[in-house]
């Protein structure tokens, strides 16, 4: 399973992003698919998820109202469109998989088992 990230950039407080993760090497339809974000010397913090079609998505309070997680499983593709950007998002942003089938899905980055390779989002104020 490979993950390919992309879509980063620079931008001004209040601008948007789109960030693509194409997928390939496996059927991950229906599977958890989040996005993960990590600054420098912070740890790697959960951002947004998708389960499987017709689960659902859930986000980290802090981009809620602001980013939207799809999934284009035709496209086998997730999307991260992220809106009123702030300072505080420039993080080196990456995408990962749950393959796991879990009661409640996970936020935490131990639980993930294939990651991109992240794109860095920088937001100037």
């Amino acid at each position: 399973v490979q993950l390919q990230a992309s879509g980063g950039g620079s931008v001004q407080t209040g601008g948007s992003l789109r960030l693509s993760c194409a997928t390939s090497g496996g059927t991950l339809g229906r599977y958890t698919l989040s996005w993960f974000r990590q600054s420098p010397g912070k740890e790697r913090e959960f951002v947004a998820g998708i389960r499987g079609p017709g689960f659902g998505t859930f986000y980290a309070t802090p981009v809620k109202g602001r980013f939207t997680i799809s999934r284009d499983n035709a496209k086998n593709t997730v999307y991260l469109q992220m809106n009123s950007l702030k300072p505080e998002d420039t993080a080196v942003y990456y995408c990962a998989v749950d393959r796991s089938v879990r009661i409640a899905s996970s936020i935490a980055s131990v639980d993930y088992e294939y990651w991109g390779q992240g794109t860095q989002v920088t937001v100037s104020s």
